[in-house]
């Protein structure tokens, strides 16, 4: 009997230390943690802003050249779900791209721009928008506040969600798969935790 609950003992601290393992990894419950309030992760950048940790966030306020600004993931992600918080002024055009079939050159052309632009000339296609594909009508303000986008690409099926609020129930099969990528373009951006769960 002893044997017994020893072995059962030994099997319970197994499956503790395992999932302490998942969690510290970054990973829970197939959720992967690209940043998070203590660390940036690890990006590839594309153009030039003054991307730096402060105060339990990722933060850009200029750009180093003419060039948007882009931290690019390292691997590809088809279908998947995203949780991301944000934090912008109004003066912001900022975006987290998905899909983005190249690496070097990001845009909407070679992605889905999930957008963060309140001030985006045509609002229809601003915060809360898919560029091209998928409309908001009316465009909800998130500058000055934090903000949590939720974003599913499924097959061709895509939705977004904004602080609980669906804003894009949209079709499109332009790009399968690809890379995820964080826009800074203008005004102060910042993302406190972006997660992702392949599907």
């Amino acid at each position: 009997m002893k044997r017994l609950s020893a072995l059962a003992a030994g099997l319970l601290i197994g499956v503790a230390a395992f999932q302490f393992s998942g969690v510290a990894s970054g990973q829970s419950d197939g959720w992967i943690t690209l940043l998070d309030s203590s660390k940036m992760g690890d990006w590839d950048e594309v153009g030039k802003a003054n991307w730096a940790m402060k105060d339990g966030a990722l933060v850009a306020d200029k750009l180093d050249g003419k060039d948007l600004s882009y931290l690019v993931s390292k691997n590809p992600y088809k279908d998947f779900q995203i949780r991301a918080e944000f934090w912008t002024d109004e003066d912001a055009n900022s975006g987290i791209f998905i899909r983005c079939e190249e690496t070097k050159k990001i845009d909407s052309k070679v992605c889905y721009e999930v957008n963060i632009f309140d001030k985006r000339p045509d609002p229809s296609y601003g915060t809360g928008a898919i560029v091209d594909v998928g409309k908001v009508d009316p465009m909800p303000k998130a500058a000055g506040k934090w903000n949590t986008y939720e974003i599913t690409a499924q097959g061709p099926h895509f939705v977004v969600v904004l602080n609980g609020q669906k804003t894009v129930d949209a079709q499109d099969s332009k790009h399968a798969s690809g890379h995820v990528a964080l826009q800074y373009g203008s005004g102060v951006v910042k993302f406190r935790k972006v997660q992702i769960k392949p599907l």
